[in-house]
């Protein structure tokens, strides 16, 4: 099934990422950000499953925009 997206905020002035949206169907929330590659970040991260992945998003965007429920 299709996300069915709706855009909750961005604190970009050019548009561009970092945004985050919410699933309509579900109340997910999708993050779009810069994705981290770096080998050493990477291998602080624990119990990653096969197909995720990992964003920068800034503290500012969560705290404004982010669902409250």
């Amino acid at each position: 099934m299709a996300l069915q997206l709706r855009m909750l905020g961005t604190t970009s002035d050019d548009g561009k990422c970092p945004t985050l949206y919410e699933d309509m169907a579900t109340g997910d929330i999708v993050v779009q950000g810069y994705t981290v590659t770096d080998p050493e970040d990477l291998a602080q991260v624990q119990n990653v499953l096969e197909g995720e992945s990992f964003v920068r998003v800034p503290r500012a965007l969560l705290t404004r925009f982010s669902p409250e429920e």
